[in-house]
Protein backbone atom coordinates (compact mmCIF):
# COMPACT_ATOMS: atom_id res chain seq x y z
CA UNK A 1 0.00 0.00 0.00
CA UNK A 2 2.97 2.09 0.82
CA UNK A 3 4.51 1.82 -2.54
CA UNK A 4 2.24 2.89 -4.60
CA UNK A 5 1.43 6.03 -2.70
CA UNK A 6 4.80 6.75 -3.16
CA UNK A 7 4.76 6.63 -7.04
CA UNK A 8 1.38 8.63 -6.81
CA UNK A 9 3.08 11.54 -4.76
CA UNK A 10 6.20 11.21 -7.47
CA UNK A 11 4.66 10.53 -10.63
CA UNK A 12 1.04 12.51 -10.34
CA UNK A 13 1.62 14.68 -7.71
CA UNK A 14 5.05 15.84 -8.70
CA UNK A 15 5.93 16.66 -5.24
CA UNK A 16 9.81 16.88 -4.70
CA UNK A 17 11.89 13.78 -3.55
CA UNK A 18 12.71 15.37 -0.13
CA UNK A 19 9.00 15.86 0.42
CA UNK A 20 7.90 12.64 -0.72
CA UNK A 21 10.98 11.21 1.59
CA UNK A 22 9.53 12.81 4.55
CA UNK A 23 5.83 11.39 3.32
CA UNK A 24 7.45 7.67 3.60
CA UNK A 25 9.33 8.23 6.76
CA UNK A 26 6.50 9.19 8.74
CA UNK A 27 4.29 6.37 7.42
CA UNK A 28 6.53 3.84 7.95
CA UNK A 29 6.95 4.81 11.33
CA UNK A 30 3.60 4.42 12.12
CA UNK A 31 3.33 1.80 10.39
CA UNK A 32 6.18 -0.10 12.62
CA UNK A 33 4.53 0.92 15.45
CA UNK A 34 1.00 -0.93 14.16
CA UNK A 35 3.31 -3.84 13.51
CA UNK A 36 4.14 -4.19 17.53
CA UNK A 37 0.48 -3.98 18.24
CA UNK A 38 0.01 -6.57 15.83
CA UNK A 39 -2.08 -4.33 13.57
CA UNK A 40 -1.78 -3.59 10.20
CA UNK A 41 -2.36 0.17 8.06
CA UNK A 42 -5.71 -1.78 7.29
CA UNK A 43 -7.09 -2.36 10.82
CA UNK A 44 -5.93 1.13 12.18
CA UNK A 45 -8.23 3.64 13.86
CA UNK A 46 -8.47 6.76 15.57
CA UNK A 47 -7.80 5.28 19.22
CA UNK A 48 -4.41 3.76 17.74
CA UNK A 49 -3.61 6.85 15.78
CA UNK A 50 -4.14 9.03 19.20
CA UNK A 51 -2.13 5.94 21.36
CA UNK A 52 0.63 6.58 18.65
CA UNK A 53 0.22 10.66 18.69
CA UNK A 54 1.30 10.05 22.73
CA UNK A 55 4.01 7.89 22.24
CA UNK A 56 5.47 10.67 19.82
CA UNK A 57 4.67 13.56 22.31
CA UNK A 58 6.56 11.48 24.98
CA UNK A 59 9.52 10.85 23.01
CA UNK A 60 9.62 14.42 22.76
CA UNK A 61 9.11 14.58 19.43
CA UNK A 62 8.10 18.14 18.62
CA UNK A 63 4.59 19.46 18.44
CA UNK A 64 5.32 20.81 14.56
CA UNK A 65 6.72 17.46 13.53
CA UNK A 66 4.03 15.27 15.20
CA UNK A 67 1.73 17.70 13.17
CA UNK A 68 3.44 17.10 9.66
CA UNK A 69 3.27 13.35 10.88
CA UNK A 70 -0.65 13.71 11.32
CA UNK A 71 -0.89 15.47 7.88
CA UNK A 72 1.17 12.29 5.44
CA UNK A 73 -1.35 9.80 7.34
CA UNK A 74 -4.64 12.25 6.47
CA UNK A 75 -2.66 12.01 2.54
CA UNK A 76 -2.26 8.56 2.78
CA UNK A 77 -5.19 7.87 3.99
CA UNK A 78 -7.50 9.42 1.53
CA UNK A 79 -5.64 7.93 -1.37
CA UNK A 80 -6.48 4.54 -0.05
CA UNK A 81 -9.83 5.68 0.42
CA UNK A 82 -9.94 6.39 -3.13
CA UNK A 83 -8.51 3.17 -4.54
CA UNK A 84 -11.14 1.49 -1.93
CA UNK A 85 -8.58 -0.72 -0.30
CA UNK A 86 -9.82 1.13 2.89
CA UNK A 87 -13.50 1.90 3.95
CA UNK A 88 -12.53 4.63 6.57
CA UNK A 89 -10.19 7.39 7.27
CA UNK A 90 -8.72 7.25 10.59
CA UNK A 91 -7.53 10.52 11.11
CA UNK A 92 -10.62 11.50 10.34
CA UNK A 93 -11.23 13.79 13.68
CA UNK A 94 -7.73 14.16 14.85
CA UNK A 95 -6.84 17.59 15.52
CA UNK A 96 -3.31 18.92 15.20
CA UNK A 97 -1.40 19.72 18.10
CA UNK A 98 -1.07 23.46 19.47
CA UNK A 99 2.14 24.89 18.64
CA UNK A 100 3.60 26.94 21.35
CA UNK A 101 4.07 31.09 20.01
CA UNK A 102 7.31 32.22 21.01
CA UNK A 103 8.19 34.63 23.24
CA UNK A 104 8.50 37.99 21.95
CA UNK A 105 12.23 39.16 22.30
CA UNK A 106 13.45 41.84 24.47
CA UNK A 107 16.13 43.88 25.55
CA UNK A 108 17.28 43.50 28.97
CA UNK A 109 16.87 46.97 31.36
CA UNK A 110 20.38 47.38 31.92
CA UNK A 111 21.21 46.66 28.24
CA UNK A 112 18.51 49.58 27.73
CA UNK A 113 20.12 51.82 30.47
CA UNK A 114 23.27 51.46 28.94
CA UNK A 115 22.55 52.24 25.39
CA UNK A 116 20.55 55.30 26.38
CA UNK A 117 22.34 56.55 29.62
CA UNK A 118 25.86 55.83 28.75
CA UNK A 119 26.50 55.70 25.20
CA UNK A 120 27.19 58.83 23.51
CA UNK A 121 25.49 60.40 20.17
CA UNK A 122 27.55 62.83 18.30
CA UNK A 123 26.19 66.46 18.80
CA UNK A 124 24.84 66.84 15.52
CA UNK A 125 21.94 66.22 13.37
CA UNK A 126 22.12 62.79 12.80
CA UNK A 127 23.26 61.87 16.26
CA UNK A 128 20.75 63.23 17.75
CA UNK A 129 17.96 61.96 15.12
CA UNK A 130 19.16 58.40 15.73
CA UNK A 131 19.18 59.21 19.95
CA UNK A 132 15.46 60.41 19.09
CA UNK A 133 14.71 57.76 16.99
CA UNK A 134 15.75 54.98 19.85
CA UNK A 135 14.24 56.63 22.67
CA UNK A 136 10.56 57.34 20.93
CA UNK A 137 10.54 53.54 20.16
CA UNK A 138 11.57 52.51 23.40
CA UNK A 139 9.81 55.26 25.22
CA UNK A 140 6.56 55.23 23.67
CA UNK A 141 6.40 51.83 22.45
CA UNK A 142 4.86 53.07 18.98
CA UNK A 143 5.36 51.09 16.10
CA UNK A 144 7.96 51.55 12.94
CA UNK A 145 4.88 52.76 10.51
CA UNK A 146 3.74 54.60 13.58
CA UNK A 147 6.97 56.54 14.21
CA UNK A 148 7.75 57.28 10.32
CA UNK A 149 4.36 59.01 10.11
CA UNK A 150 4.95 61.04 13.35
CA UNK A 151 4.78 64.63 12.23
CA UNK A 152 5.76 67.87 13.84
CA UNK A 153 2.44 69.04 14.57
CA UNK A 154 1.88 65.54 16.49
CA UNK A 155 4.05 66.47 19.40
CA UNK A 156 2.93 68.76 22.02
CA UNK A 157 5.57 69.54 24.08
CA UNK A 158 4.04 71.52 26.44
CA UNK A 159 1.64 68.53 28.21
CA UNK A 160 4.34 66.08 26.88
CA UNK A 161 2.23 64.16 24.59
CA UNK A 162 2.75 63.20 20.69
CA UNK A 163 -0.58 62.03 18.71
CA UNK A 164 -0.19 58.59 17.07
CA UNK A 165 -2.35 57.50 13.68
CA UNK A 166 -2.45 53.85 14.52
CA UNK A 167 -4.09 50.79 12.68
CA UNK A 168 -7.50 51.50 11.30
CA UNK A 169 -6.71 54.88 11.53
CA UNK A 170 -7.12 54.89 14.91
CA UNK A 171 -5.40 58.00 17.09
CA UNK A 172 -4.26 57.73 20.23
CA UNK A 173 -2.30 60.21 23.01
CA UNK A 174 0.89 58.75 24.57
CA UNK A 175 2.79 60.30 26.92
CA UNK A 176 6.32 61.22 26.69
CA UNK A 177 9.11 61.10 29.65
CA UNK A 178 10.93 64.42 30.87
CA UNK A 179 13.95 63.07 29.08
CA UNK A 180 11.79 62.99 25.61
CA UNK A 181 10.66 65.92 25.59
CA UNK A 182 14.70 67.17 26.39
CA UNK A 183 15.36 65.15 23.47
CA UNK A 184 13.42 65.77 21.05
CA UNK A 185 14.26 69.81 21.67
CA UNK A 186 17.54 69.37 20.74
CA UNK A 187 16.34 67.28 18.38
CA UNK A 188 14.53 70.08 16.85
CA UNK A 189 17.21 72.68 17.24
CA UNK A 190 19.67 71.06 15.00
CA UNK A 191 17.03 70.08 12.54
CA UNK A 192 16.18 73.28 12.42
CA UNK A 193 20.17 74.33 12.09
CA UNK A 194 20.35 71.95 9.14
CA UNK A 195 17.41 73.62 7.46
CA UNK A 196 14.96 71.56 7.11
CA UNK A 197 11.51 72.44 7.07
CA UNK A 198 9.45 69.34 6.78
CA UNK A 199 6.07 68.41 8.34
CA UNK A 200 7.89 64.92 9.29
CA UNK A 201 9.28 64.90 12.72
CA UNK A 202 12.05 62.77 11.48
CA UNK A 203 13.76 63.22 8.68
CA UNK A 204 17.27 61.84 6.78
CA UNK A 205 20.15 63.49 6.41
CA UNK A 206 18.70 64.90 3.52
CA UNK A 207 15.84 66.45 5.00
CA UNK A 208 13.43 64.24 3.33
CA UNK A 209 10.81 62.29 5.74
CA UNK A 210 12.28 58.87 7.04
CA UNK A 211 11.49 55.29 5.50
CA UNK A 212 11.50 51.69 7.12
CA UNK A 213 14.73 50.76 5.57
CA UNK A 214 16.96 53.68 7.41
CA UNK A 215 14.99 53.44 10.93
CA UNK A 216 15.81 49.44 11.26
CA UNK A 217 19.40 50.40 10.23
CA UNK A 218 19.52 52.62 12.99
CA UNK A 219 18.30 50.40 15.17
CA UNK A 220 20.26 47.37 14.23
CA UNK A 221 23.27 49.30 14.34
CA UNK A 222 22.66 51.00 18.24
CA UNK A 223 21.46 47.56 19.64
CA UNK A 224 24.28 44.85 18.17
CA UNK A 225 26.47 47.17 20.53
CA UNK A 226 24.81 46.44 23.67
CA UNK A 227 22.80 42.83 22.94
CA UNK A 228 23.27 39.64 21.36
CA UNK A 229 19.77 39.31 20.80
CA UNK A 230 19.06 37.84 17.45
CA UNK A 231 16.58 40.21 16.23
CA UNK A 232 17.77 43.60 16.41
CA UNK A 233 14.33 45.32 15.24
CA UNK A 234 12.14 48.70 15.89
CA UNK A 235 10.09 46.00 16.59
CA UNK A 236 11.56 44.42 19.72
CA UNK A 237 11.74 47.88 21.59
CA UNK A 238 8.30 47.60 21.44
CA UNK A 239 8.22 44.08 23.11
CA UNK A 240 10.76 46.00 25.07
CA UNK A 241 9.06 48.55 26.04
CA UNK A 242 5.68 46.38 27.03
CA UNK A 243 7.42 43.61 28.91
CA UNK A 244 9.51 46.68 31.02
CA UNK A 245 5.99 48.57 31.99
CA UNK A 246 4.73 44.96 33.00
CA UNK A 247 7.50 44.40 35.16
CA UNK A 248 7.20 47.62 36.89
CA UNK A 249 3.78 46.70 37.91
CA UNK A 250 1.90 48.85 34.97
CA UNK A 251 -1.86 47.73 34.72
CA UNK A 252 -2.45 45.40 31.89
CA UNK A 253 -5.36 47.62 30.19
CA UNK A 254 -3.14 50.66 30.15
CA UNK A 255 -0.16 49.22 28.65
CA UNK A 256 -2.83 47.57 25.96
CA UNK A 257 -3.54 51.44 25.31
CA UNK A 258 -0.76 52.48 25.10
CA UNK A 259 0.12 50.03 22.29
CA UNK A 260 -3.15 50.93 20.46
CA UNK A 261 -3.97 46.87 20.49
CA UNK A 262 -7.88 46.47 19.77
CA UNK A 263 -8.10 43.44 22.37
CA UNK A 264 -6.52 43.00 25.40
CA UNK A 265 -5.70 39.24 23.96
CA UNK A 266 -2.93 41.04 22.35
CA UNK A 267 -1.30 42.69 25.05
CA UNK A 268 -1.14 39.46 27.12
CA UNK A 269 1.39 37.91 25.78
CA UNK A 270 3.84 40.14 27.60
CA UNK A 271 2.52 38.57 30.56
CA UNK A 272 4.62 35.77 29.90
CA UNK A 273 7.88 37.59 29.99
CA UNK A 274 6.73 38.90 33.14
CA UNK A 275 5.55 35.43 34.72
CA UNK A 276 8.65 33.64 33.37
CA UNK A 277 10.93 36.54 35.05
CA UNK A 278 8.61 36.23 38.33
CA UNK A 279 9.44 32.06 38.63
CA UNK A 280 12.96 32.89 38.21
CA UNK A 281 13.27 35.22 41.14
CA UNK A 282 11.31 32.86 42.86
CA UNK A 283 13.45 30.00 42.12
CA UNK A 284 16.46 32.15 43.44
CA UNK A 285 15.26 33.27 46.49
CA UNK A 286 13.08 30.79 47.82
CA UNK A 287 14.24 28.89 50.20
CA UNK A 288 11.96 26.00 49.69
CA UNK A 289 12.29 26.28 45.68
Amino acid sequence: MIEPFIKHLLNEKRYSIHTVQSYEIDINQFHAFLEDLNETLETANPKLLRTWIVSLIEADIKPRSVNRKIASLRTFYKFLIKREVVAQNPVVGIRPLKIPKPLPEFIQKIEMNNMLDQMVFEDNFSGQRDRLVLELLYGTGIRLSELIGLKVADVNLYVATIKVLGKRNKERIIPLSVDNTSIIKTYNKHKQEAGFDSPFLLVTDAGKPCYPMLINRIVKRYLGLISKINKKSPHVLRHTFATHMLDNGADLNAVKDLLGHASLAATQVYTHNSLEKLKSTFDQAHPKA
